[in-house]
């Protein structure tokens, strides 16, 4: 599904973030990055999501590389990104009604997309359920809490039906109990969907719960990734489970390993 190929990438004036990087994911597998600040998490999912472009080497996604946005991935980033004069359904329609005015162009939006007006709005409506928040869509952002404005945002890009779904910190402002309970609708989705997920996060035990398999990223330039199989993740139990606990403690301890 994604390949990158002896990627390397430095920002202007900058040190080398990426050299000669190669790493795969395959379709429908699940991926959490996760390491320091400032160490490339989200410029890699920058460059998968083709809003920047290496300095040498290939992004590659379904056999296709990649040099602008693809329309069958989907993004979603830490700040919810809502029109706030738009309602939670307006919102949610968006993506949808702008696909539709290009049409099924393969560049803006899918060679398949072919949804009127009526199929759009049952669509939506059958997500809004699913998120638990039907009963808002005539809300406006402003009359939303943090987590009723990142479902929107989430939704809003799965009624566009991704085949890769890249997320940057999505849940990082949220109380506990939200940002847990989004974590489990999100990974049943992707597992419904088939979707390939990537998520970068700073967070250990999110990284556990959500990415099946784990990238490790310390310092630059990023050559080789630490890539760790999770066979813990998605399920709810392990959350307090002891090997859940002892890999997370692995990771910290990972993490804290000079590069």
């Amino acid at each position: 599904m994604i390949r990158t190929e002896d990627l390397s990438f430095s920002y202007r004036k900058g040190p080398e973030i990426f050299e000669a990087f190669s790493w795969q994911a395959l379709k429908g597998e699940s991926w959490a990055i996760i390491g320091p600040s400032g160490c490339g998490k989200t410029t890699l999912l920058y460059l998968i999501a083709g809003l920047m472009k290496p300095i040498s080497g290939t992004v590659v996604i379904d056999g296709q590389v990649i040099t602008r946005p693809r329309p069958k991935t989907g993004l979603i980033l830490q700040d919810h990104g809502l029109l706030p004069w738009y309602t939670v359904e307006e919102n949610a329609l968006l993506g949808l009604r702008i696909r539709r005015m290009y049409g099924p162009d393969g560049r803006h939006a899918p060679e398949d997309t072919h949804l009127g007006e009526a199929e759009m709005k049952q669509v939506v409506e059958s997500f809004m359920e699913r998120f638990g928040i039907g009963h808002l869509k005539n809300k406006y952002p402003s009359q939303l809490s943090g987590g009723q404005r990142q479902r929107t945002a989430i939704l809003r890009t799965l009624v566009m039906n991704p085949d890769l779904l890249l997320m940057d910190e999505p849940f990082s402002n949220l109380d506990v109990p939200t940002r847990e309970d989004l974590e489990e609708l999100v990974m049943d989705l992707q597992r419904e969907l088939g979707m390939t997920l990537v998520v970068v996060t700073h967070n250990i035990e999110e990284a556990v719960f959500m990415g099946r398999r784990l990238m490790i990223l310390k310092g630059h330039p990023n050559r080789s990734p630490e890539c760790i199989e999770n066979p813990l993740a998605f399920s709810r139990g392990n959350r307090v489970s002891t090997n859940y606990l002892n890999l997370c403690a692995d990771i910290r301890s990972r993490l804290e390993k000079p590069s």
